[in-house]
């Protein structure tokens, strides 16, 4: 934690791993408020699916940026971030320690770090490389760029037509761009935190459980509703875990059964890459196990502001 610097805390973990309960307790113990870093609960659309906190959990905790975006817009790591900026510094005008938490790695790193301004693409250069085969994409990237085609999968027809386009466009990679980041703010604040990594077992109980209640507590209205909206099946709210399953089953294509164990399964693989990603990815934060823990070395932290 850089002292001097505005405190910033950031309780960040895989989905279930019990991190709004610890934020709350965390934030009505130091006049702080929640500001939400979960992709999922943006969107008003996803208030059960995304496991977004209820009334009764927020224990008259402030909480900012949640379901507060309309799931026909999606919301980029970029916009997010800008929001969360502007709740950031509204928290600190008023006093508050502001608490980010979520799972979502690439928002808490845009935000932390900066995000890439890769140059516009050359829309000439777009059109030829989104209509050619990948295989000929893959090709070309190996000539172009070859540490992205070691790297990604011939078949990977997303990302390899994106580094193909990047190099040609720019004349530079995408990785080299992805060095150059711009806008971060973890050089301004004064970090702490936690990653709570919750033992594999407890959490896929805690996640086929949780899942049950949510069709239960009404997701299957939840996506008839979005289904009736007609969306683009790109959008990020139609792609939630939970989503698709549920459409299928209301669409007849699964039995209640199958819907459930499949969205009890779409969960748990999510929080595995989550797992996955945090062990990865340099957030600066320990890594912990047990929230209840955590809670006073956070506390003690959070004096020293």
């Amino acid at each position: 934690m850089n002292k001097g610097a505005p405190p910033l805390c950031v309780i960040a973990g895989p989905t279930a791993s019990g991190k709004t309960a610890l934020a709350v307790s965390l934030a009505k113990r130091t006049n702080g408020a929640i500001v939400n870093a979960d992709s999922a609960q943006v969107y008003r659309d996803l208030r059960i699916l995304s496991a977004r906190p209820s009334d009764a959990e927020m224990e008259g905790v402030e909480h900012l940026l949640f379901g507060h975006r309309d799931g026909a817009i999606a919301c980029s790591a970029a916009a997010w971030a800008s929001e969360a900026k502007a709740a950031i510094a509204d928290l600190r005008a008023r006093g508050k320690l502001p608490i980010l938490v979520g799972g979502t790695g690439l928002y808490l790193r845009t935000l932390l770090d900066g995000i890439a301004e890769v140059p516009p693409i050359d829309p000439a250069i777009r059109a030829e490389v989104r209509a050619a085969a990948v295989g000929d994409n893959h090709r070309r990237l190996a000539e172009h760029d070859p540490e992205a085609a070691t790297r990604l999968h011939a078949n990977d027809t997303v990302r390899v037509a994106r580094a193909l386009e990047v190099v040609l466009s720019s004349g530079a990679t995408l990785s080299s761009w992805q060095g150059r980041t711009v806008g971060g703010i973890r050089d301004d604040v004064g970090l702490f935190g936690t990653v709570l990594m919750t033992d594999a077992a407890l959490l896929a109980s805690r996640i086929d459980h949780r899942f049950s209640q949510m069709i239960d507590g009404g997701a299957l209205d939840e996506v008839r509703n979005l289904l009736a909206r007609n969306l683009s099946p790109s959008l990020p709210v139609m792609r939630a875990i939970g989503v698709p399953e549920i459409a299928a089953y209301l669409q007849g294509d699964l039995d209640l059964g199958a819907m459930i164990a499949a969205g009890q399964r779409a969960t748990r693989q999510y929080a595995k890459r989550q797992r996955t990603w945090f062990r990865g990815q340099e957030l600066g934060l320990p890594l912990e196990g047990d929230a209840d823990a955590a809670l006073p070395r956070l506390l003690a932290l959070a004096k020293e502001r």
